[in-house]
């Protein structure tokens, strides 16, 4: 009697794992099937509480409509191929290797997709690591790692899928890598701050300043002229000196933006270098209002929307 007891609670718990297993993939598969409506749904409720509106997805004008007009098209799945490459923090480097030259790249240290094989004991004292298929995510070693605890993190990033963070879909069919580069400096031995170019059509048209705290948001135009523009309420708006070499990253995100109705290339300035950062397609997951709001127009009549869309045969 106690072997067929035994056999009895095997059998129940093989049975309970095998329906745990059968709902997960149910939930799965619902998820997947779901993704685009309950996206839509999802980025037109957001779009309405920022704005206080619905979103005119038939007529966008405003920059905030056409950035949101972007995720929505792009969640019903007709994007172009190229936005996930280029979104991707690995796959975009042969892009700007190819387009501008290897030597705008911060040197590439490892990459993988195994936390376990990341090489510690090879790797400098100071480095940056980040995962290739998602945004605002990393981690900066300087002096001691702790390995265990990096491997947990990065284990974390490899196993989600940053597009259900806030349904931008350029990130949907990223492969998730690990990425670890070198880590820039200052010459306070700080990150350097980052300059992030908004483009449309090829032509560079402001500059957002941020440090490595992020509480510094001051937006200069071209000509390194502060601009009375606040968005997303960030109002700390110092008087950045001006680059050596500003026109040097003005004709690099000219470059890197040409055939784009809107990106943001983002790039750094490190004793007269200019590395690049990332290409971004969507700010912020589209939660941005501009203050005044007549930008938000200013913009949006810059932005040609033909370019975000498939080619139709």
């Amino acid at each position: 009697m106690e072997h067929v007891a035994q056999r009895r609670g095997i059998t129940a718990l093989r049975d309970n794992l095998w329906d745990t297993w059968i709902a997960d993939q149910c939930r799965s598969v619902k998820r997947q099937v779901m993704r685009r409506s309950e996206g839509e749904v999802l980025l037109l409720r957001r779009y309405f509480q920022i704005h206080g509106k619905p979103l005119n997805l038939t007529n966008p004008r405003t920059f905030t409509e056409k950035l949101f007009w972007r995720m929505i098209t792009w969640n019903r799945g007709d994007m172009p191929p190229r936005f996930t490459r280029l979104a991707d923090k690995y796959a975009v480097r042969a892009h700007i290797a190819s387009t501008v030259g290897e030597k705008y790249l911060t040197k590439l240290l490892w990459h993988g997709n195994d936390p376990r094989a990341i090489p510690f004991d090879l790797l400098p004292a100071e480095y940056v690591i980040k995962p290739s298929h998602a945004a605002e995510q990393v981690i900066i070693v300087k002096g001691h790692a702790d390995r265990d605890e990096i491997v947990r993190t990065v284990s974390g990033w490899l196993a989600s899928n940053y597009y259900w963070h806030g349904r931008e879909y350029q990130y949907y069919g990223i492969k998730p890598r690990i990425v670890i580069e070198e880590c820039l400096k200052d010459q306070d031995g700080n990150p350097p701050l980052d300059y992030k170019f908004y483009c449309f059509n090829g032509m560079p048209d402001q500059i957002i300043v941020r440090n490595h705290t992020h509480d510094i948001h001051p937006i200069f135009d071209t000509s390194w002229n502060l601009l009375d523009l606040v968005v997303s309420n960030c109002t700390v708006r110092p008087l950045v000196p001006k680059p050596v070499n500003l026109d040097e990253m003005l004709a690099l995100a000219a470059k890197l933006s040409t055939g784009f109705g809107f990106v943001r290339v983002d790039l750094y300035n490190v004793r007269g270098h200019v590395y690049f950062g990332e290409l971004t397609f969507t700010p912020a997951g589209g939660i941005l209002k501009y203050t005044p709001e007549s930008w938000d127009l200013k913009h949006g009549d810059k932005w040609d929307l033909s370019l975000d869309v498939k080619t139709r045969t």
